[in-house]
């Protein structure tokens, strides 16, 4: 694998896997008796999904959905091509996030969610950017990092579908991309 415009680690295997369990001890806490469901949008959550849901000591469910955008991405524009496989009626429902940024997203997700009428239904994110966000009116509840304005890539995230499998989270270098990357990014 080659490391291409991959930087030097932001955060270690280590570090994230130390704060992996303390979240999940948090929403353990939290949930006691409620067996939640977490739901995870593909792909670059599938590794934080996992890893969470093997931190959290009570009985829980996970389901994944697959979003797409359009249009302009910085306008929110955005779809579900894969929707959960199950009801989330009268559910505790926690969305799985592995960055928030504008949180226009997120918005999406919670407002889809929503109108099924769960329980309860919250979010968690490993990686927060609360200074891009766009948008307030999200259920925020447990934060892995703050972290600052810059592409990462592994520990699921990936650029161009490559370097999602580093075990920590590297910086992108930007100024080694095509212009077209770092629009996408």
């Amino acid at each position: 694998m080659s490391d291409g415009p991959i930087g030097e680690v932001y955060l270690s295997a280590e570090e994230i896997a130390a704060r992996v369990a303390d979240l999940g001890r948090e929403i353990a806490a939290d949930y006691a008796g409620l067996e939640p469901l977490l739901v995870a949008p593909l792909k670059s959550s599938a590794v934080f999904l996992a890893d969470l849901s093997r931190a959290l000591p009570i009985h829980h469910a996970f389901d994944v959905i697959e979003l797409a955008g359009y249009g302009d991405r910085r306008s929110g524009g955005v779809r579900m091509i894969k929707d959960l496989d199950g009801s989330i009626g009268d559910r505790h429902v926690i969305v799985v996030e592995d960055v928030v940024d504008t949180g226009l997203t997120l918005r999406f997700v919670m407002r889809t969610l929503q109108l099924r009428a769960p329980a309860s239904l919250a979010a968690v994110t490993l990686l927060d950017r609360p200074y891009r966000r766009l948008v307030n009116d999200i259920n925020l509840r447990y934060v892995g990092f703050t972290v600052p304005d810059e592409l990462f890539a592994g520990y699921g995230l990936g650029l161009e579908e490559r370097w999602r499998a580093f075990p920590d989270l590297r910086y992108v270098v930007a100024e080694t991309l095509p212009a077209a990357a770092t629009d996408a990014a």
